[in-house]
């Protein structure tokens, strides 16, 4: 007897990455969700409801793992109003390799704080790039 063979359909992925200008800065993001939210942090910083963003600005490594995922750059660093920093990572889809990294970071950087912004954030804001 024949092994069943099941067709699946591959996940469709589009990339929009590119340049663009934000607060007269050139930036090279690599989807349009980071670019829609990178306005979104300008606007915010026009308003004084932060102090500063920047993108990808620093990698965290995980020095001790041997195997897999062994560094992570989120998407945004944003300075608060307070003086507090916290770390943006903008996803449209949680693969397990963006779990993982998620996980170690919460583990070997335990007094870092990290905001995960998806589909529903997105689906909220009608100023989204490319819509």
């Amino acid at each position: 007897m024949k092994p069943l063979a099941i067709k699946r359909t591959p996940r469709k992925f589009v990339n929009h990455a590119a340049w663009h200008v934000v607060g007269g800065r050139r930036i090279y993001f690599r989807s349009k969700w980071e670019y829609s939210y990178a306005l979104y942090l300008h606007w915010q910083k026009e308003q004084k409801i932060i102090l500063e963003w920047e993108y990808e600005p620093k990698t965290f490594w995980f020095e001790n793992i041997k195997r897999g995922v062994r560094s992570y750059k989120p998407d945004f660093r944003v300075l608060l109003a307070s003086g507090s920093t916290i770390w943006i990572e903008v996803k449209g889809y949680l693969d397990p390799k963006s779990k993982t990294k998620l996980a170690r970071f919460k583990k070997y950087y335990p007094n870092e704080q990290i905001e995960v912004v998806g589909k529903a954030w997105f689906e909220r804001r009608s100023f989204v790039v490319g819509r």
